[in-house]
């Protein structure tokens, strides 16, 4: 079982945000980014600020694969 977070990044291109506008607002660093956009593991606590910073759910974020 593998996680995906392209549900992530169709979000925030229908946003019109750049993966940098969504470190700044998560508060995230940009380890924790490089780990998202190459489909590594994140800990919830990262997944939770996501949703808060983008008003999201979580299936928004991420899927199984």
């Amino acid at each position: 079982m593998a996680f995906s977070y392209k549900p992530l990044w169709h979000l925030l291109l229908d946003r019109g945000l750049t993966k940098t506008q969504l470190r700044i607002l998560a508060g995230i660093s940009t380890a924790t980014l490089a780990k998202l956009s190459k489909d590594e593991e994140v800990s919830m606590a990262v997944i939770n600020k996501i949703c808060i910073a983008l008003d999201c759910e979580i299936q928004d974020v991420v899927q199984i694969v």
